[in-house]
């Protein structure tokens, strides 16, 4: 026990004092081999998570693994060990690069519990710099296929002061950007992420000279850049926005079925709908930008509204074509008058012959009735000669019983009803048929309603408009994720 604890001081003295000969003399505000070729960083990213992605500042934010790897041959030593774990202290006595980010809006390393950073040294005086970062960048966003676009965000960084003959950026030729496994977002596909080196050329005035005459010179720095693409989802879209704004359209064509005089449900039908689809048009733009373009979305909306807003000139045009009459059923006073007298009529008075009386007049008298003629006999209305008449369940026909006395005088006729029995004379009979032939002649003659008939505009309107829909959706469908594929895969191919 005692000699393991001796050989663990013997390694901390060792290694204390051989940083102490690594860090004796050494000038940590001198990049390594200065004067001579430049310094050569290596850096790949580790991307944890990214999100979220903000359309309206045009921004994305991503945690990652920023690891930064350059040969300092001042710290190159010879041990046991080919590889120190170095505390965070030591960065701050050591020369390390000043790498900041481009495009980058908030970014910053994360503290808890303690900083998350480390340094790795090599033998061969290799530093290994590896630190945890959420970077929050700038993503210039072309919405004009929205939602069915693809977006290319960069993240572009490099030395902030020194340029390509002091430090060049370089990209680890093992991993350059890798991506967990893990990681989704909730909004966007991850299709690639290509890595390339590039060179940014600044003009540089001296300042400091005083005179009028200011020099100027280009500098280049050396600079890295990924780009994110991204292709966004749209299912979100479909539900909230495309779906509700097709079911709204084909609802305003119910108005093709209605009747062409019930102006208030139609008109009623055409605003709800109209004030819907407005509703719907400003809730998807709360999220995006104040763009100077329309978007694929704004294009749909706007679609949507414009056949919306025809059904409803649709049925101005119907109504203005629509005459006086050929509605629902109109009725003239001279009509309607003549008919309710006829019912009314029938309801209350018996049919009687002309030249008849009323019953207490028509009542038998004894001296017309002698007591041998108590015989009678049933005739068949059919040799009476009388057209029948319509009976209806709550009257009376209008001979229940017809009976021919056998007296003397051979003219008169005698009816049976249960209440009372009259009499009048035959000729009587003619009359009363021929009052009954010109009756029923007048209901005959009397005028049959004309309802409502389909308007030719709304007929060839219940197949225009949904045949138009159907063919500038697909359209529109097939333009659109067509593009948005070619671009996917032209942003693939750079």
């Amino acid at each position: 026990m005692g000699q393991i604890q001796l050989t663990q001081r013997n390694n901390h003295a060792n290694i204390s004092d051989l940083l102490d000969n690594l860090l004796r003399g050494y000038d940590n505000s001198v990049r390594p081999d200065f004067g001579g070729r430049p310094a050569v960083v290596e850096v790949d990213i580790m991307v944890r998570s990214m999100g979220p992605i903000s359309e309206v500042d045009m921004t994305y934010s991503m945690d990652c693994y920023f690891r930064q790897s350059w040969v300092d041959r001042r710290l190159a030593f010879h041990g046991a060990q080919d590889t120190l774990a170095l505390s965070i202290s030591m960065l701050a006595r050591i020369w390390k690069p000043d790498t900041y980010f481009y495009n980058g809006k908030q970014s910053y390393l994360h503290t808890i519990t303690t900083p998350n950073k480390f340094v790795r040294l090599h033998q061969d005086g290799r530093v290994l710099y590896s630190s945890r970062l959420t970077i929050k960048a700038g993503c210039p966003m072309n919405l004009e296929d929205f939602p069915m676009d693809v977006q290319r965000c960069p993240l572009k960084f490099g030395s902030f002061g020194y340029t390509t003959t002091d430090v060049v950026y370089r990209w680890n030729q093992k991993r350059q950007v890798a991506i967990a496994e893990d990681m989704k977002l909730s909004q966007f596909d991850l299709v690639d992420c290509p890595a390339e080196n590039v060179t940014d050329t600044v003009l540089h005035s001296d300042s400091a000279n005083q005179s009028t005459q200011q020099k100027a010179y280009l500098a280049e720095y050396s600079m890295l850049l990924v780009n994110f693409h991204l292709q966004r989802h749209m299912g979100n879209f479909l539900i909230q926005v495309y779906g509700p704004c097709i079911l709204l359209v084909v609802l305003s064509w119910v108005s093709f079925w209605l009747n062409r005089e019930a102006t208030a449900d139609r008109v009623s039908l055409g605003i709800t709908t109209v004030l819907t689809m407005t509703f719907l048009g400003l809730e998807a733009r709360t999220d995006l930008p104040k763009v100077p373009y329309p978007t694929a979305l704004d294009f749909f909306v706007f679609l949507s509204f414009a056949f919306i807003f025809a059904t409803i000139l649709q049925f101005a045009v119907v109504h203005y074509f629509t005459k006086y009459g050929s509605g629902e059923c109109y009725f003239s006073a001279e009509d309607f008058s003549t008919d309710s007298e006829s019912e009314s009529e029938d309801e209350t008075t018996p049919l009687r012959p002309k030249g008849t009386r009323s019953d207490k007049e028509m009542q038998p008298s004894p001296a017309n009735v002698s007591n041998g003629a108590n015989m009678f006999e049933v005739i068949p209305l059919s040799v009476c000669s009388i057209p029948p008449t319509p009976t209806k369940t709550t009257r009376r026909s209008f001979l229940e019983i017809l009976c021919c006395r056998k007296t003397i005088d051979k003219d008169t006729i005698y009816t049976m009803t249960p209440s009372t029995a009259v009499h009048f004379p035959r000729h009587s009979f003619s009359a009363a048929a021929t009052e009954g032939k010109h009756r029923s002649q007048r209901r005959r003659k009397k005028p049959t309603p004309r309802f409502n008939s389909v308007s030719k505009i709304d007929r060839v309107s219940r197949i225009i408009f949904p045949l138009l829909f159907l063919i500038i959706n697909l359209f529109y469908w097939y333009s659109y994720l067509t593009r948005s594929s070619r671009l996917a895969n032209s942003y693939i191919v750079t």
